[in-house]
């Protein structure tokens, strides 16, 4: 792995780089390639488990800042399992005074934190994408576009998910803005998009209280999106069909502790929406309806991402 020279992005702002190539060799993978930049770091530890690599997703400082901006390139080769873990929580810190980048719908001004991960997997190869969730300090502004492009008889899975915030400091939902974009193309044709826009606060500087956004999104504090979709998660979504059938409709008097949704997408691929009143009580729901993966990746390293 090698760290290189920072990189500017089109607003001028420091732009993190990755690539991370990854090849099978019979039971073994390699790193063709394993390069970052300034503030993206990533780190793979050595695991016993035949054709699957690890790859944990950093930032220097513990977090990102109004203005950063981050750019993830993955290729995956035929036959290796590649995935992708964060360590604790993707914290996005406030915009800081002074920082300029587009405007929101109240005319003001913020520097949006960016993300970027664009991923080609071929035939036979898998990725699983499997971070902590995005936590969004008060008057922060986050944006992420996620593109994946599967060949033919390829996987993936994909979970995207996000927290109110520090609840604890009083900051429920006093983000300024929280956009996400996530693609799946199969063999050349694009066959998802799901897109997140929630605007908060209208000034990133001096935060306003955002309860619109607050009573919209209560009673729950962490949402989840997971796309799947591959030869690979077959066993998976077979269970959560299963499950989903046995689903009934009814009132209830209070909410749920956690809501579910299953939605079909080209035939195989499943779209998976989770709601929670916490954060642990997503995590402990997704750990256990894609235990099936562990099938895929490993007992030892499917736990790494639900610790």
């Amino acid at each position: 792995m090698a760290p290189t020279s920072p990189l500017q992005d089109d607003h001028g702002k420091t732009a993190g780089r990755g690539q991370i190539t990854i090849r099978s060799h019979g039971a073994d993978i390699s790193f063709p390639e394993l390069a970052y930049t300034y503030p993206l770091k990533l780190l793979s530890p050595r695991i016993v488990q035949d054709g699957v690599g690890v790859v944990y997703m950093l930032s220097y400082g513990g977090g990102l800042v109004g203005g950063d901006s981050v750019h993830l390139s993955v290729d995956v080769g035929p036959g290796p399992r590649l995935v992708l873990l964060s360590q604790g929580s993707t914290k996005v810190f406030k915009t800081r005074a002074g920082s300029r980048a587009a405007p929101t719908r109240a005319g003001n001004d913020f520097a949006a934190t960016r993300q970027r991960l664009d991923a080609r997997v071929a035939a036979g190869g898998a990725l699983l994408l499997l971070p902590d969730p995005v936590t969004c300090f008060r008057g922060a502004a986050y944006e992420q576009v996620q593109t994946l492009r599967l060949a033919a008889g390829a996987s993936a899975v994909l979970l995207d998910w996000y927290t109110a915030g520090r609840r604890a400091r009083g900051e429920a939902w006093a983000f300024a803005r929280y956009r996400s974009v996530n693609e799946v193309f199969v063999d050349g044709a694009r066959v998802a998009r799901d897109a997140v826009l929630l605007d908060g606060c209208p000034d990133a500087v001096h935060p306003l209280p955002a309860r619109a956004l607050a009573d919209k999104m209560a009673p729950y504090a962490c949402y989840a999106t997971v796309l799947l979709f591959g030869p690979l998660v077959g066993e998976l979504v077979g269970e959560l069909d299963a499950r989903f059938k046995e689903i009934s409709v009814f009132q209830v008097r209070e909410p749920l502790e956690v809501l579910w949704s299953l939605s079909a997408v080209q035939g195989q691929g499943r779209i998976l929406r989770v709601a929670g009143k916490e954060t642990e009580d997503v995590r402990n729901w997704l750990k256990e309806a894609l235990r099936a993966l562990e099938k895929v990746v490993g007992d030892d390293v499917y736990n790494k991402a639900f610790v």
